[in-house]
């Protein structure tokens, strides 16, 4: 398969090419490969003189990123060489020049006329040829549970589960056990050929502990760094149910007085910055002059409670962007707090004639944010095919709000 300089790969086209085809032999510029911020030579700019080709070799029915060797052409001289290798690795390869640094020094770099190279910082002359040969991938530190997971969708590249709230996505301190990336391991087992040189899953987007719902995640480098792409292009779908205190209105001064907040016909605008909370650094908070930019779309869905002075309501709220918290941050800024969130909601006093006894006490001992991830649309990192998945709210929430249905305002 041969490209020519003017061809632009993404990381899904690549990913595709590696996954469909089981011997890819490709000659491509550098300048071609990638649009990178820096030249060859480090310099800031790109230079024709400094042409780099690579031709790199996938064994039949293999990953990339497993044993089978790479082998990368060197046509311009002067640069290191793990700089210039990982110019020229393939996308779904899983070689960033970190991990190549750590290959050459452990002896997985070899000149193809024989010896082993060990110094990353060795100068590249024009017509060497290297051998990269990436160790299979090794176990990682957190270990295979046989968890019960809600698996929504699986194919040899990806895996789309419903978490349970109360389950933690990663391995930390003080959660090293119990998680879902434990519970992946179990489940997939020898379908996970590795993520940078680890088998393990790709974790590409996390979700808190007591959130519920849909997450996508990867087997394999190809599907992890398409992916990662999309996440950080915001090219998503992510739809989240949340039952919050008051209820989002365009008609409230409160909420149209605040310069965060914009309306697109009968949704909610909110965009802010988002930074750790300058006193707690378990919390987020909206920043004024520093964090991350942050985008949510809140769609009024139900209200519960009088129809002037709702008690709580049921929001959809879409991401642009995936910020830590960034929801809970969001609904609270425009006093709308998440139902049960411990962080940044608090206990609300219910006045007996706004609802009955029972959706009262639902509302006030509900133990978690009430927040669920019930949309997640993505294009496949290989196939390139459009996905969407949806999922139901989850049992603890629906009774709530089964209960909050049957049980309107009281009469006066």
């Amino acid at each position: 398969m041969g490209l020519g300089d003017g061809s632009l790969l993404t990381v899904m086209t690549i990913a595709a090419a590696i996954a469909r085809t089981p011997n890819i032999s490709v000659a491509v510029s550098a300048t071609t490969m990638r649009r990178r911020k820096r030249s060859f030579g480090g310099s800031g700019r790109s230079s024709s003189s400094s042409r780099v080709s690579f031709i790199a070799w996938v064994s039949p029915m293999s990953d990339p990123s497993l044993s089978s060797p790479i082998r990368l052409s060197i046509e311009a001289e002067g640069a290191r060489l793990d700089k210039a290798l990982a110019l020229l690795a393939p996308e779904g390869a899983g070689l960033s020049r970190s991990r190549l640094r750590r290959l050459i020094e452990t002896g997985a770099v070899a000149l193809e006329s024989g010896g082993t190279v060990t110094d990353p910082s060795a100068k590249v002359k024009a017509g060497q040829v290297y051998l990269v040969t990436p160790p299979p991938p090794v176990d990682p530190v957190p270990l295979p549970e046989d968890i019960p997971l809600s698996v929504i969708y699986e194919d040899s590249d990806l895996i789309v589960v419903d978490k349970p709230a109360g389950m933690v996505v990663h391995p930390a301190p003080g959660a090293e056990s119990g998680t879902l990336v434990n519970a992946l391991l179990a489940h997939c087992g020898d379908s996970l050929s590795g993520i940078g040189g680890e088998r393990r899953p790709g974790i590409v987007h996390r979700i808190d502990k007591e959130t519920s719902g849909l997450l996508v995640v990867a087997k394999n480098d190809a599907a992890h760094q398409g992916l990662a792409a999309q996440f950080a292009a915001h090219d998503l779908e992510r739809s989240y149910l949340a039952l919050v205190w008051g209820a989002p209105d365009r008609g409230d001064p409160r909420v149209a007085g605040l310069p965060a907040v914009s309306f697109e016909g009968g949704v909610i605008r909110i965009e802010t910055l988002i930074e750790r909370h300058p006193a707690d650094r378990k919390r987020m908070a909206v920043g004024k002059q520093s964090g991350r930019r942050a985008v949510t779309r809140a769609r009024l869905l139900e209200r519960f409670g009088p129809p002037k002075k709702p008690v709580a309501s049921l929001v959809e709220c879409r991401l642009e962007t995936g910020r830590t918290h960034q929801i809970r941050v969001h609904m609270t800024h425009i006093g709308c707090p998440l139902v049960g969130d411990p962080v940044y909601g608090r206990k609300r006093i219910i006045a007996e004639s706004a609802l009955p006894e029972v959706a009262r006490d639902g509302l006030s001992a509900f133990p978690r944010q009430a927040l669920h991830a019930a949309t997640l649309g993505f294009i496949h990192p290989v196939s390139a095919r459009e996905m969407r998945f949806s999922t139901p709210a989850p049992q603890d929430m629906e009774a709530l709000l089964t209960i909050l249905r049957r049980n309107p305002q009281v009469s006066p």
